[in-house]
């Protein structure tokens, strides 16, 4: 891009720092490690804790050990200090927009208003029996499983009553957003879901990662930064801070 103050010497939190400060339509891509970082449970350790995510029904028993888990994930945790940073650049008006898999709800318990949740969500909650909606991971906040207002049926997150899959609405959100990228941030996921939202990218949009593993973004990220995500916000404030 042409765009680095100090030339191909400056380290990596300045180079990200310089990335953000040129553009104006960033969008950021989450997984699991930006909720590890706040000490959350993963998607993937809630899944194997009695109930098969998606699956459909499950049993009383496995329904209930996955409320708990996640009821540990969402109202025992705060969300991330990355969470939170990227509330900041959203409020910035530098952030258009988050891409995530995770079903935490973490981005809007953190204030970002702009997020896509391709894989389901516990903000988008149906009973099973009658239908009726239930939009907001508040009704999870108890200690029995919800039960609909209407007909008294139970109510199921979306990657329950309707299996694990794609969220048709947030999947529209994520493509514009991500045709509409000047940057896009790879932040603690592993996969890009090429079909999905991916292959949907302004080609011209550079690539950022960071997380400290391998992943399928590291031929295609111009910057890839080996560190845990809430070390390198960390870092990349005080230095965003110390540069005025």
């Amino acid at each position: 891009m042409g765009i680095f103050k100090s030339g191909q010497d400056m380290d990596k939190i300045e180079k990200l720092a310089d990335y953000i400060d040129h553009s104006s339509a960033i969008v950021a891509t989450t997984g699991a490690g930006i909720s590890i970082s706040g000490g959350g449970v993963t998607y993937g350790q809630m899944r194997f804790s009695g109930v098969r995510v998606g699956a459909g029904r499950g049993s009383g028993e496995g329904k209930n050990s996955f409320l708990y888990n996640f009821r540990q994930q969402m109202f025992f945790y705060d969300p991330s200090f990355s969470h939170y940073a990227l509330k900041e650049l959203e409020d910035e008006g530098k952030l258009m927009g988050i891409i995530t898999t995770n079903v935490d709800c973490m981005h809007t318990k953190a204030g970002s208003r702009n997020v896509a949740e391709i894989q389901g969500s516990f903000q988008v909650n149906c009973c099973a029996n009658c239908g009726r909606h239930y939009d907001t991971y508040e009704i999870w906040n108890q200690d029995d499983l919800p039960r609909c207002e209407s007909c008294g049926g139970e109510i199921q997150p979306w990657p329950l009553y309707s299996h694990i899959g794609l969220w048709d609405v947030d999947v529209t959100k994520a493509r514009k957003w991500i045709s509409e990228a000047d940057l896009i941030l790879a932040i603690g996921t592993h996969g890009n879901y090429g079909g999905v939202y991916w292959n949907y990218r302004n080609p011209e949009a550079p690539v950022i990662q960071i997380n400290p593993g391998h992943t399928a973004f590291d031929s295609v990220a111009v910057l890839n930064i080996r560190e845990g995500c809430d070390d390198v916000f960390r870092k990349l404030k005080e230095r965003r801070e110390s540069n005025g």
